[in-house]
């Protein structure tokens, strides 16, 4: 049997903002009626979070529950984890219209930090990523450039990325060059 690794092995960029593809994690996704209690208490038991409210992200420890959609999220827990709690909902919701899936080895994860990372990250979304606006507890999905993305605060000065593995050194490389040193816009000053 093969070992997991990351999509880019740990790639790093230093310069506006520092790029780093996230260790391995596990990210299981979840679709089904997301105001049920049955579900909400399947997410707690099997994952360890509460289900979040609209374009919100729930942390506990290392686990997050990220709301991607009115009827699906995206929950991020270790690695090794992901399987036995894909099939914990999946049991736990047997009969009903629900369905979870470990799609750890199909996602990539970046970290873009820095107190130059919202204006990173607008230089390739139609988010808007000012402080007032873009807060922590909030989740968007979104474009980078040409490839769909969920982005996140997971620090004071940090966002988190997720994108297909398939486009993860697409994704690195648009990030990187956005962080080019020289690059800066100052719309966040």
């Amino acid at each position: 049997m093969s070992e997991a690794v990351t999509a880019l092995n740990g790639a790093r960029y230093e310069g506006i903002a520092t790029i780093a593809e996230a260790p391995l994690g596990g990210m299981v996704t979840l679709r089904g009626d997301l105001s049920g209690a049955d579900l909400g208490a399947a997410v707690q038991e099997a994952a360890g979070v509460a289900v979040p409210g609209r374009r919100g992200v729930v942390a506990e420890g290392p686990r997050t529950a990220l709301w991607m959609a009115p009827d699906e999220l995206l929950l991020l827990m270790p690695y090794a984890e992901a399987p036995e709690t894909a099939a914990g909902i999946n049991a736990a919701l047997a009969g009903r219209f629900a369905l979870a899936v470990d799609v750890s080895d199909a996602r990539a994860r970046f970290h873009v930090s820095g107190p130059r990372a919202r204006e990173v990250l607008a230089k390739l979304s139609p988010v808007d990523f000012a402080a007032g606006v873009f807060a922590p507890g909030e989740v968007r999905r979104t474009r980078a450039a040409q490839a769909a993305a969920a982005v996140w605060m997971s620090g004071e000065e940090e966002f988190s990325l997720i994108c297909f593995r398939s486009v993860a050194r697409y994704v690195f490389d648009l990030l990187s060059m956005a962080a080019a040193p020289g690059g800066e816009v100052g719309a966040f000053d």
